[in-house]
Formats: C-alpha cells, structure tokens, sequence
C-alpha cells in the first residue's frame, strides 16, 4: 500500500519512521519547502508544492498513492483544503492528524484572534514591546505597527517588516528558564502566537504566564467539513494498519 505522508512535524516523521518499517507499506513524505534546512523523515522524500488540489490530484494519480495522510502543521490550512479535495476527486482515504492546541491555565492572560491579521490589528494597544513567534509567515502583517518586535523564525522572513525589530533566529525545544530570560530581558509587553499546540514550544506560554505577559493567541483554521481526524500518532497508525488490511476506517474524532 502506497501512502503520500503531507509532513513538516514531529507527527509526520514519527508516523514515516513507524510505517517504513513495516511490510506492506510504502511511504513517501512531502515537504512544503519553506524551512531552508528541515529535519528529513525516514524514506523517500519529496519537497515542494503540487499545484493546488488539481495538481496534487494528478500526482497521486501518476504516483499510484491509495491513501493520504495530512500531518502537516495545524495553520498549513490551504495544503489540508487540497489535499481534502484532491483525495474526494480520486476517490482516497485521507486522515487529517492535529495535535491537540494548548489550553488556558490559571494565571493565563489569553486573548484569541482568528487570523493573523486580527492579531496585528489588536497588538496596538496592548504594548511597546512584542514577541512575535508566529514563524516567518504571516510577519508582513505587521510591517505598519509602530511597536518594536522581537521577531523569532527558524528562517529570515521574505516580505515587509515592522520598522523597529529584533531578528531571532533559532528552533525548538526551548525551555522556560530559557524563554523567561528572554522575555525579561527584551523587556516584552504582549506576545503573539499561533496555537500550534505541541510540547516543542510551549515553554513561551509558561512563561509569559509567570511574567504576567499578555498572550494574542491565533486561533487555527478549521478542518474541511467531514474531515477524518485524530489526534495522535498511535491513532495515525492504527487508521493505516486498518487501510492496509482492506478493513473501514470510519470516521475518527
């Protein structure tokens, strides 16, 4: 069986290094290509886009792919439409793999925001000094705030910037003593972040929680309606052994 892994996380390289050992599967993993120098899954590997879902569709097609397994990251919104599109036009399976988000805790000082516009709008407000940790997308949409911005990327960002910042480039795991030194010293006045969710960079919101630092936290974009979702890598498996062996994977909450 010939499974398309839609990777760039910890889940994907997990679920590539389990299937691949596994008779009876074959795995390809696909890579956005936006991280210069991205951390490679076990297996055959593929980087760049497909061309919407038409092309993705083609690919599979051409490919001889009989399942799709989307674990990319949580605001990889515009790749999980197309693939949730190309796979009900060929007729595939395809499972959708998020971890859960991060939740409030007491002491928290969370505000949600939809998108990543909604965020840049309320961050005029709230302080003069920020942490923008939302990676190197999405950074244009505070190029016009008159804040100062500590950016943090695994990768320079490729469109406008704020007129004061801060480039910090570096990648997770990072710890609390570590991010609370930061925090501190930068003097930060307001946070903003995806809710990614994940362990490898939670260490910010505890924190921010401990410093007392507001949190302008994004929201995720939604699922396509109907998708098949799980939340863990066991759970990923298990749909891909019950595909393997011809049995219905059903719908996963």
């Amino acid at each position: 069986m010939k499974i398309l892994i839609l990777g760039g996380t910890r889940e994907a390289r997990e679920l590539a290094a389990i299937a691949s050992g596994e008779r009876g599967f074959d795995i390809v993993s696909s890579l956005a290509g936006r991280v210069r120098e991205p951390m490679l899954p076990v297996g055959a590997v593929r980087v760049g886009g497909f061309g919407g879902a038409d092309g993705l569709r083609e690919w599979l097609a051409d490919n001889g792919i009989d399942a799709i397994v989307d674990a990319t990251h949580p605001f990889a919104g515009g790749m999980t439409a197309n693939a949730a599109q190309a796979a009900a036009d060929a007729g595939l399976p395809v499972l959708h793999v998020r971890r859960p988000g991060w939740r409030e805790e007491a002491g928290d000082r969370w505000i949600r925001v939809p998108d990543v516009s909604a965020a840049a709008e309320a961050v005029a407000g709230l302080g003069d000094r920020v942490f923008l940790t939302i990676g190197r997308q999405g950074v244009a949409a505070f190029a016009e705030s008159a804040q100062w911005f500590l950016i943090r990327a695994i990768d320079p960002p490729d469109g406008a910037m704020p007129v004061r910042y801060e480039l910090l480039l570096a990648r997770g795991p990072f710890s609390v003593e570590d991010e609370t030194a930061l925090l501190a010293d930068r003097r930060i006045e307001v946070m903003v972040t995806k809710d990614s969710g994940g362990a490898l960079t939670e260490a910010k919101l505890t924190a921010a929680r401990a410093l007392g630092v507001p949190v302008l936290m994004i929201d995720r974009p939604p699922l396509p309606a109907g998708a098949r979702r799980v939340e863990t890598v066991a759970a990923a498996w298990e749909w891909l052994r019950q595909a393997g062996s011809g049995q219905s994977a059903g719908r996963v909450e």
